[in-house]
């Protein structure tokens, strides 16, 4: 499968050498893409991983993954082009992170809104599910945890976008819990907070979450 990933940071970075190790072609969206970084992310990654402009990497993937920050996310999606996501499934990694000086991150947008239902709005015609937000970079490709392997909650309006980002998850090593449609995004990002927030309590970040049942 073709992937396409709009962001060039550690995220991004590290989904794509994620794809690229279960053997996917795939391509980071940045603003420079010949940067030395990248270059260093290209051959460590593998014959698997190009780079290009935001735009090529929209057009050509077959399923898309949202992995800027928030403060630039509207602006890269308008870089790619909102046709160029059209009727594909795209991936929102994003999280409304408030970032000031001396303090710590808050939700910028949350309550009755959320990034997730945002980037649906922006991109009408794709299929837009949350998932990936609410753990770290490290841990995103084959976590290992002694209680076994984490819970990823997804959230989405489209059932058949839904399964094909759990088919996904579960190949990254993920066991995967379906909250609902889009607007279940306003909690996944709040449980990312929940995260960010134990981790700078604790100063660790091996951390991830897992849903008890009794049956």
């Amino acid at each position: 499968m073709k992937i396409g990933i709009i962001g060039s940071g550690v995220v991004g970075q590290a989904l794509g050498s994620g794809f690229a190790a279960l053997g996917h072609a795939v391509t980071l969206g940045t603003r420079e893409p010949d940067s030395d970084k990248l270059k260093l992310w290209r051959k460590e990654a593998g014959s698997q991983a190009t780079t290009a402009s935001f735009a090529e990497t929209a057009a050509a993937g077959e399923v898309l993954v949202l992995a800027t920050s928030w403060a630039g996310t509207e602006n890269a999606i308008r870089l790619a082009d909102p046709t160029n996501f059209a009727g594909k499934v795209v991936i929102d990694v994003t999280n409304p992170l408030a970032m000031r000086p001396n303090a710590p991150p808050s939700l910028a947008v949350g309550h009755t809104d959320s990034a997730g239902e945002r980037v649906q709005g922006w991109l009408p015609l794709a299929f837009v599910v949350k998932a990936f937000n609410i753990v770290g970079n490290a841990h995103m490709f084959r976590p290992q945890f002694p209680g076994g392997p984490p819970d990823m909650f997804i959230a989405g309006n489209s059932a058949p976008a839904k399964r094909t980002v759990s088919d996904i998850l579960t190949a990254f090593g993920w066991e995967v819990i379906d909250v609902g449609g889009i607007e279940s995004a306003r909690y996944l990002e709040s449980l990312a907070m929940l995260w960010i927030t134990y981790g700078l309590r604790t100063n660790t970040w091996n951390h991830a979450f897992k849903l008890l049942r009794r049956t």
